[in-house]
């Protein structure tokens, strides 16, 4: 009786022995490589942690930690911060409910550091027992909101509208708060700094700039051609200045040319000249995938009747955004790395409250390295994350495999 190709059992997965000896020594040569490559690791893990462990002084870091993620955000006004560092922390836990496999080393670290942090006995007076209770809770919540984002009524969809509600509430209305308000008094943005600001321009700058890209990148198609000679000037403009003139401009020459009364807040100008910025290369990237669309589609759209913006919206641009998910991940990242330049402008950003820290005692300031490689470490772990997020969307989209 022959046996069907159907009954014939997949091959099992090799074990990790096998794995090892396949990939690592499959040869004399490859196991010489093996054995130098982990030599070599061998040694900088050792004189890596010899120096973090032994060597190193972490004062600057530890002496201030809050000055890090908040800047002079007002200490009595904490509450704001916590509540929304409460309500990112339960989103993040309730995306990995609902998008597995994208958030779920995302959530499982945050979780983690908010653990160890907790329990971290760090020699600084501004990391008191409520601090230490409220980072411990907000590991309780992750997982709190994991448990409800796996309930069949929660979809992504209303989760990703909560996301953008809060989004919009926080820096808006919570942390700025309102003027007369004996609540929830006005925070001056000159007081923030350290992380929040970072975070908020690369957030508010992603968020803007990929719809605003998207138009221009559609607009420099366009048949218009006043639409397409605007779309062209503005691309090959912004492109063509560095991003520390334009900061300069929103942030110093436009508050020139406009009424004493109506002056436009330092973090919002600096968010404006991000977001101009970003969108410009966002338009170059999202056309690149625009181009990649065979024609033959379009045609065969058009036989059935649909109309331009149909096309566009429901057959073009999807494709397109698809194709070039690795390029825009990779500026999302470039964006987020490049707020450090605002420091030029006068506002604090995690870079320029680091070089705040340096000043505060003279014995900081042989301390550079230590806290630039924290400030580093930061980044990377931001960007890590926002690169494996988009690693996991393009096996589920499919990109390069059909």
């Amino acid at each position: 009786m022959t046996t069907k190709p159907a009954d014939i059992a997949p091959p099992s997965p090799p074990t990790a022995l096998e794995w090892v000896r396949k990939n690592l020594f499959s040869n004399w040569f490859n196991s010489l490589l093996t054995i130098l490559g982990m030599t070599v690791v061998y040694f900088a893990l050792v004189g890596v942690g010899s120096w973090v462990i032994n060597t190193a002084d972490w004062r600057p870091v530890t002496v201030a930690p809050l000055l890090f993620m908040i800047g002079q955000y007002p200490r009595e006004e904490l509450w704001r911060v916590g509540l929304s560092v409460l309500t990112i922390t339960f989103l993040v836990g309730m995306s990995w409910g609902v998008w597995k496999q994208y958030m779920r080393p995302f959530a499982i670290f945050l979780g983690i550091v908010f653990a160890v942090l907790a329990v971290v006995p760090l020699e600084t007076e501004t990391i008191t027992l409520p601090i230490r209770v409220f980072m411990l809770v907000n590991s309780l919540v992750i997982y709190l909101g994991f448990r409800i984002g796996k309930l069949k009524a929660v979809h992504g969809r209303y989760v990703a509208l909560i996301w953008l509600v809060a989004l919009l509430l926080i820096p808006l209305v919570i942390l700025p708060g309102f003027p007369g308000s004996s609540l929830m008094p006005r925070v001056e943005t000159t007081v923030w700094g350290g992380l929040l600001i970072t975070l908020l321009l690369s957030v508010g700058g992603i968020v803007l700039s990929f719809p605003i890209g998207v138009l221009l990148a559609l607009g420099r198609r366009s048949s218009l051609p006043v639409v397409k000679l605007f779309s062209i000037l503005f691309i090959e403009v912004v492109r063509g200045v560095p991003l520390v003139t334009i900061l300069f401009m929103f942030s110093v020459i436009l508050a020139l040319f406009l009424p004493a009364e109506s002056r436009i807040d330092r973090v919002i100008r600096a968010l404006m000249g991000t977001v101009v910025f970003s969108a410009a290369y966002m338009a170059e990237n999202v056309r690149g995938g625009l181009q990649a669309i065979p024609p033959g589609q379009i045609e065969a759209a058009k036989a059935v009747g649909l109309k331009n913006y149909q096309i566009t919206i429901l057959i073009v641009l999807p494709q397109a955004l698809r194709l070039v998910i690795p390029t825009i991940v990779g500026q999302f990242i470039s964006l987020f790395k490049d707020t450090t330049l605002v420091y030029i402008v006068g506002i604090n950003d995690l870079l320029g409250i680091g070089n705040a820290v340096l000043n505060l005692n003279p014995e900081f300031v042989r301390l550079q390295m230590e806290v630039y490689i924290f400030i580093a470490l930061i980044f990377w772990i931001f960007s890590y994350f926002m690169s494996y997020a988009s690693l996991q969307l393009e096996k589920a989209l499919g990109v390069g495999e059909r």
